[in-house]
């Protein structure tokens, strides 16, 4: 419902509570019923008032409700105020309440159910993979997920950064220059000391082995690029150069996908410029750290973040570990003034959470306990046939984020991936998500926008005539619940952003759907009479924004025909 009424409810009750009970201090919660028949507010107020006074919750109830049938305000948008069970109070929204949805969505149009600017930043970080091959389908499932929560929190009104943070240091990347090294030299070399199960595989370094060889150019942006030197036995050529190759397939990917960032932040500039030394200084000077065995350890244990032991910082070889470079990154971003801020990754990187955390806490620099917040998805098992598909010939052992969209598309590829929680592992189905029926959800989504388009652009009729009909004459059962449907957008825009669930708004875009077929097929919207035809097109025309508004945050086109 409107957010407006629904707090204009919660003010009534409040107040009667204060009144009659002023020694409770409770929240009044307002849910939606499960059945519709129960209104469209409900609220359990009385009986949690009763477990504290010991007192009959009918009555409370009672003495509740013959106060709020006077209430002037509720008079205005409430018909009817029932005591239902054991002491449930529902209420029935009037449909002048119901109506005043619709040109509040002709006025704010793709605003609608956004907020004002709050003058707040947050830093959502996602993606972010090592530059050793092409972005997988784990990738594609936290870039659907990250564009969908970026457009969420800039619908709450904050201003919302976006990055990709590259981990173009470490083992990994020697590992890489090794793997194109091995097929330039010929397949059965091997260096020293480096187990076979380490290097990578798959067509794609193949490419690179034959691209450094014959001096091909990659462009890294408009301004540069990087000429391969062809030299089989410099390293440190073939890692600068795979790493500028594989930077460049998977810009390739996120652009198939239709993900764009903000900024890319190099793992490797951490180190040039001093800022993981600078770190590891910090937390020594305050305390944090000791030495034990030729290593330097962080003292997590003491820094109340949740890790179970003391974790090295820097190996007796005077290698750092992983995870201070990690802290020094999330220092960045607090220092660039984001003092939120949000990382999507899979579920395998839970363990480092308490570490970069108790490193942040280390600094002793004013940063939360629980900066920054995390999102950690479950991995997608690929279905095609009835048989999981877990190869791709390009990669040799994984799916790509490309291979996924040439096979489906990138609406079905992006609304399957949000369509579940980030923390479950579900089943993408190939066959699912390429049928026109439906079972497909993001097929019968886009049907509904489509299908309210065609009647719009056949009715042919202006959209200021449209706005001027009247709206008393929606009374039917599908039309009042249709509109009761779109003004619930504005909540699901803030729970959806609020609970990190970009899913919320996956399936209330389902259900809306639904209850535009259901419109659709139990009346012939273009009438003959004149003046059905206009209110029942002025519904159509907010539901056609309600339904593009939501697509749109989900990253997913909205066809006027299919």
């Amino acid at each position: 419902m409107l957010l407006g009424h629904k707090k204009q409810i919660i003010l009534s009750i409040e107040s009667l509570i204060n009144r009659y009970f002023p020694e409770i201090n409770i929240e009044i919660l307002l849910e939606k019923p499960k059945i519709q028949t129960h209104g469209d507010f409900s609220t359990n107020s009385a009986m949690r008032i009763s477990k504290i006074k010991k007192i009959n919750p009918n009555d409370i109830a009672k003495l509740l409700v013959s106060n709020l049938l006077i209430d002037i305000n509720l008079s205005k948008i409430v018909d009817k105020i029932e005591i239902a069970g054991p002491g449930f109070i529902n209420f029935y929204l009037s449909h002048n309440a119901i109506f005043e949805t619709i040109p509040l969505i002709e006025k704010q149009k793709e605003l609608y159910g956004c907020s004002t600017n709050i003058n707040k930043k947050i830093l959502i970080e996602y993606v972010s993979a090592n530059p050793t091959g092409p972005l997988h389908v784990g990738h594609a499932r936290q870039a659907a997920i990250g564009d969908a929560i970026c457009k969420l929190y800039k619908a709450l009104g904050w201003f919302v950064f976006n990055e990709f943070y590259y981990n173009d240091a470490g083992n990994q990347i020697n590992n890489l220059a090794l793997s194109v090294q091995r097929i330039a030299k010929g397949s059965s070399f091997v260096a020293n000391n480096i187990d076979d199960n380490d290097l990578y595989k798959g067509d794609y370094i193949s490419d690179i082995a034959n691209d450094f060889i014959n001096k091909k150019s990659i462009q890294i942006d408009k301004l540069s690029h990087i000429i391969a030197s062809g030299n089989i036995e410099s390293l440190s050529d073939i890692k600068e150069f795979s790493v500028a190759y594989l930077r460049k397939e998977q810009d390739l990917d996120l652009k198939s996908f239709g993900t764009k960032f903000d900024s890319y932040y190099l793992e490797s500039s951490l180190y040039t410029s001093g800022k993981v030394s600078e770190v590891a200084k910090k937390i020594d000077s305050n305390g944090y750290s000791y030495e034990k065995d030729g290593a330097i350890w962080l003292r997590t244990t003491d820094l109340n973040t949740g890790d179970d032991k003391d974790r090295v910082m820097r190996k007796g070889t005077g290698e750092y570990t992983y995870f201070l470079p990690d802290v020094a990154y999330h220092k960045t971003k607090w220092d660039r003034g984001f003092h939120y801020a949000i990382n999507i990754q899979g579920s395998d990187h839970h363990g480092t959470i308490s570490r970069v955390r108790a490193g942040l806490q280390a600094l002793k620099i004013g940063i939360p306990k629980d900066y920054p917040s995390y999102i950690l998805h479950k991995m997608v098992k690929i279905v095609r046939n009835g048989e999981e598909v877990k190869v791709s010939k390009r990669t040799g052992n994984y799916v790509t984020m490309r291979d996924l969209v040439e096979w489906v598309g990138r609406d079905a590829a992006r609304y399957f991936l949000i369509q579940r929680r980030s923390d479950t592992e579900f089943i993408f189905d190939i066959d699912l998500a390429l049928s026109k029926s439906e079972e497909n959800p993001v097929f019968y989504i886009q049907y509904a926008h489509a299908r309210i388009s065609s009647i719009l652009n056949k009715a042919n009729i202006n959209i200021e005539d449209i706005y001027k009909a009247n709206l008393s004459l929606l009374n039917s059962i599908e039309e009042i619940n249709l509109i009761k449907r779109l003004s619930e957008f504005p909540a699901i825009i803030y729970k959806s952003a609020t609970e990190l669930s970009p899913h919320i708004l996956a399936f209330w875009l389902r259900d809306c759907a639904y209850d535009c077929h259901t419109w659709y097929n139990s009346k012939h919207i273009i009438s003959e009479q004149l003046d059905i035809k206009l209110s029942r097109l002025r519904l159509a025309q907010a539901s056609l924004q309600i339904l593009k508004n939501g697509l749109d945050i989900l990253g997913i086109s909205a066809p006027e025909r299919m």
